[in-house]
Formats: C-alpha cells, sequence, structure tokens
C-alpha cells in the first residue's frame, strides 16, 4: 500500500489543545503564479478617503488581481478626475482597451465607515453595479472581500470566493522540537489564529456546512478521538473515541450526519453518525482499507477511497441500498476525492508515473483533467463555488499551499512566512 495512503489513515498524534483561539503571525502570503489568457481588462481607481480608503483598494486589488480572471490596472495621470462622484469619460477609457472600470469611495463617521463603489461597463455605457454599505473599523477588510464578491459574481456569473476562509495545519520547526497548529485564515491568509496548539501533529481538519464549526483528530491521551470545535468560541465535544481507528471526519451537506472511519469490525470501514440523536450506522462492509468519506451535495451518496481491488480507488456507496460502484479506473492510485458543487465531477489526488498531482474527473464521461504537474501534491480541497482547489505541495524544499482552478488554468502558491503548512480545508460561504 502506497504511503501517503497508509499515512492518512493510520498516522497516530498526541495533542495538546488550546481552549481558546490564539492569534498567530505566521501568514500566508498569496501570489498569484498563472493566471487567464486574455484576462478580462478592468481599471480599478483608488477609492477616495484616507488610508482606510487606501486599505480597501488594496484588498480588492489583490482579489480581483489574484483571481487570474482579469487584468486590473490602476491608472494615474488621467486627463480628468475619474473618482466615484465624477463624470466617466468613456472615450478615454475604450482608447485604453478597458472593459469595465470600478470607482469608489471610503468615508468616516460616527458608526465606523460608510463604502460605496460603482462597477461601470465601459462599452455600453452603463452601471452593472451600485452599492453603499456601513461597517465599523473592525470590519472594513471583510467589506472590502464582500465588494470583490459583488464583483467578480457580475463579471463572471460566478459567486466570488473572497469572503471565505481556509484551515490548514501550520508545522514549526526548531531543532528536535516541533510545534502544529491548527489555523482559520481569510482566504487570501490574512487574519491567521490558531485553534488549536499542539508538540504531536494534527489531521484531518473539516469545515461544517454553516462554518462556525471545524471537526478533526486528535490522539489526546494516546486515543484516537474526533473532536468537533466552535471556531468562534474554542469550545469542543468529543463526537468519538471508540478503540482503534477514528478518523477522517466529513460532515453532511445539511449538517446533520457526520461520516468517519472506525475500526469496530477490526478492519476500517465507513460509518455515518447522527449528531443529534448519536445513532451510528455502517455504510461499508468487507475486509478492504475503506477511508477518506465525502459526500454528494444531495447527501445521498458518499465517495470514499477503497483498496477493495488492490490499490487505492474511487468508489461511490449509495447510503439508500449501500450499494458500492467503483469511479476511477485510471491510473493505480486514486484517492481524497470530494465533489465539485454541482455533483457532475470529483477532484482527487491521483499517481501518474509516480508523480503525485492533483487532477480532476468528469462523473459521466469519466474524463481526467490534471490539473498540476508539481509530482508533489496532496490533500485537494475544493472551494464552496467550485471554481478553485487548494492543496498542499513542496515549494523550495518545504510544505506550503497552493491553489489551482478547475479547468488548470489559474495557479497560486500560498507559502507561510514561517514554518510549513499542510492539510487544507476551504471553509463554506457564510
Amino acid at each position: 500500500m502506497c504511503g501517503v495512503f497508509m499515512k492518512k489513515l493510520f498516522g497516530v498524534v498526541f495533542v495538546i489543545l488550546v481552549a481558546l483561539p490564539l492569534y498567530a503571525t505566521a501568514a500566508l502570503d498569496l501570489e498569484l503564479t498563472q493566471g487567464v489568457d486574455k484576462a478580462l481588462p478592468v481599471a480599478l481607481m483608488p477609492f477616495a478617503g484616507d488610508s482606510a480608503a487606501a486599505n480597501v483598494t488594496q484588498v480588492v486589488n489583490g482579489d480581483l488581481g489574484n483571481s487570474g480572471q482579469f487584468n486590473i490596472s490602476l491608472p494615474k495621470d488621467l486627463p480628468s478626475p475619474q473618482g466615484y462622484n465624477n463624470k466617466i469619460n468613456y472615450s478615454y477609457w475604450r482608447g485604453q482597451k478597458i472593459n469595465n472600470v470600478i470607482v469608489g469611495s471610503v468615508s468616516a463617521g460616527g458608526y465606523g465607515y460608510e463604502i460605496r463603489f460603482k462597477l461601470i461597463d465601459i462599452y455600453n455605457h452603463k452601471v452593472l453595479l451600485k452599492e453603499g454599505f456601513n461597517c465599523s473599523k473592525f470590519q472594513l477588510r471583510e467589506l472590502a472581500h464582500h465588494v470583490s464578491d459583488l464583483i467578480y459574481q457580475q463579471l463572471t456569473g460566478v459567486r466570488g470566493i473572497f469572503s471565505t476562509k481556509i484551515a490548514y495545519v501550520l508545522v514549526q520547526r526548531n531543532g528536535d522540537k516541533q510545534k502544529f497548529s491548527l489555523m482559520v485564515a481569510d482566504q487570501d491568509g490574512f487574519h491567521p489564529r490558531a485553534l488549536l496548539i499542539s508538540p504531536e501533529p494534527l489531521m484531518s481538519p473539516a469545515w461544517s456546512p454553516d462554518g462556525g464549526k471545524i471537526a478533526y483528530v486528535s490522539f489526546e491521551n494516546k486515543r484516537a478521538t474526533i473532536y468537533v470545535q466552535n471556531v468562534a468560541t474554542g469550545q469542543r465535544r468529543v463526537v468519538t473515541k471508540y478503540p482503534g481507528i477514528n478518523g477522517a471526519p466529513a460532515w453532511s451537506p445539511d449538517g446533520r450526519k457526520m461520516a468517519l472511519v472506525l475500526t469496530k469490525t477490526g478492519y476500517p470501514k465507513i460509518y455515518t453518525l447522527n449528531l443529534r440523536s448519536n445513532k451510528l450506522e455502517q455504510i461499508t462492509t468487507g475486509y478492504a482499507l475503506d477511508t477518506e468519506p465525502a459526500w454528494a451535495p444531495d447527501g445521498k451518496s458518499i465517495i470514499f477511497t477503497s483498496s477493495r481491488e488492490g490499490g487505492p480507488q474511487i468508489y461511490r456507496v449509495y447510503l439508500n441500498n449501500k450499494k458500492v460502484e467503483r469511479v476511477t479506473y485510471q491510473g493505480n492510485y486514486n484517492a481524497r476525492a470530494s465533489f465539485t458543487a454541482d455533483g457532475k465531477s470529483i477532484v482527487m489526488l491521483h499517481r501518474e508515473d509516480g508523480m503525485f498531482n492533483i487532477a480532476a474527473q468528469d462523473l459521466a464521461s469519466g474524463r481526467i483533467n490534471f490539473l498540476t504537474a508539481a509530482g508533489m501534491d496532496e490533500s485537494p480541497s475544493i472551494a464552496p463555488n467550485g471554481s478553485m482547489v487548494v492543496y498542499a505541495t513542496n515549494y523550495g524544499g518545504r510544505g506550503i499551499l497552493a491553489e489551482v482552478s478547475l479547468d488548470g488554468r489559474v495557479k497560486l502558491r500560498l507559502p507561510a512566512q514561517e514554518g510549513e503548512v499542510q492539510e487544507p480545508a476551504w471553509g463554506p460561504f457564510i
């Protein structure tokens, strides 16, 4: 059995947890490495106002630019003022071959700040979006991400993910000592904070559908246990602590159940647990190793990794009758799969010629599209809009996170400023 597969299934950790979230300095540094050919040309005028306006401009510029879908320009030396309250010079922008212009302002008041912005279609002389919001100074960056989400959706037809969050494990080494932290950060790497800190490894973070909780595996007291922890308060509770393996927690789409891996029969099998009644139901049977469950968007089936026909492959079990069917056939290793938001494809870890890369498979045709080619990738997790995948990889001799679009055309790196990062999990829309 391949080492990566066995590592995910049988890794042992002994964890010391911290009850409340801790703020950390090891932020990720988002870097676009490949964008879409002929990206949409968009001009972003600096938002009018003080330093808060400059911060909003910076966030929107980073969000849209790092999406890889837009060629963002920040024009200077314009022939006439082109701010939020100025008349737009359409002929000038057409001459610059700009399709859309974003203008806005940030003004301070007793309540905090007011952000106003407009998205203008240059060729059709049309205001596509015009919005205004109020927020406190602590919500300014969050609201700037929301502005980016609205603009992205208007121009692409796809809901933006700039306001979402990611969880990941940060590993920091000091001589022979190691520190592992379960981190939560904005999707662009800002505002990282630790939910857990441990001298031993952590594994398998999984977001609840409402984004309020994270499930994970801990081996406190040298016994595998699945916990659920509240992201805001740090409060946690035990979900399962059966003898043997308690692993790979995965929330159902409605948040009422959890799929997980237990060895109650002596072999790793997929179970579902009703989180309200604590009723446990065994889903797969037999002597094979079954692990890494992931729910279909409709909640009626689960895909999982199994060795039941030799090397690790992806299978699907239907919950109404427990019928199991094989999903992947290409290659002798496919693992860590999850559904796209529309349920029409899966994203997985695929081995080809000894190289571990991220791939997507269309479920109707079986066709595989290879998204990465570094050869040392693992742990893919799909964004809630299905457009991007975050995964762990190796760059410059250390573990980092990276992102790739589902069509493989957009690529980003998210190296940590301190330590190595692994086990990413992309949070839901909130």
